[in-house]
């Protein structure tokens, strides 16, 4: 079992539809299944839209994200997956290279919820992909939905930004020999 409870921000909330991608390894497919359960509720709960696409593993979900944020038209992603650690060190290759792929595109913009388990063991996956008990699968989409109405806040400002104040007109010289302030 996990630690204490912790704080969970307030749904995210929306004036117009969001719609998301949500990418999944089901290599463990009842893990994989409870976690899309749970993403799926949060987005509906939100009133968005999801589309669902399966890749064979952990490793190929940022590929698949990179390739959506390309040549469709998302708002966000969730990525959902589960890496059981083994008896070789291919599950630190896994692990460190999913999670600093997504990093590295949400650095680049694109709003992704990171729902990829890595756990020591089945159990402990089982307790975390669970919708009515950790339920990360809805953690991942609700982070995913946050960084989706930060980035339209944001995205969406178009007036007094820049260096030019919201108040003032540019104005364009014409013909003045004035090369700026007086000096002293």
């Amino acid at each position: 079992m996990a630690g204490p409870s912790h704080y969970i921000m307030p749904r995210a909330e929306f004036d117009k539809p969001v719609k998301l991608l949500i990418v999944v390894s089901p290599y463990y497919k009842d893990i994989a299944d409870n976690m899309v359960a749970g993403a799926v509720a949060e987005i509906e709960a939100s009133g968005g839209t999801y589309e669902l696409i399966e890749v064979p593993g952990a490793l190929e979900i940022p590929t698949a994200i990179s390739i959506a944020e390309r040549q469709a038209n998302f708002d966000g992603y969730v990525a959902l997956g589960c890496v059981v650690r083994g008896e070789t060190t291919h599950y630190e290759t896994v692990c460190n290279d999913s999670s600093r792929a997504i990093q590295m595109l949400g650095l680049q913009g694109a709003c992704i919820g990171n729902g990829i388990l890595t756990v020591e063991n089945r159990p402990q996956a089982e307790v975390r992909a669970d919708p009515n008990d950790q339920n990360k699968g809805g953690g991942a989409a609700a982070a995913a939905l946050h960084l989706i109405a930060l980035s339209r806040k944001w995205g969406a400002q178009t007036k007094g930004i820049g260096f030019k104040p919201a108040s003032e007109e540019f104005r364009v010289a014409s013909g003045s020999t004035d090369n700026g302030p007086a000096k002293a």
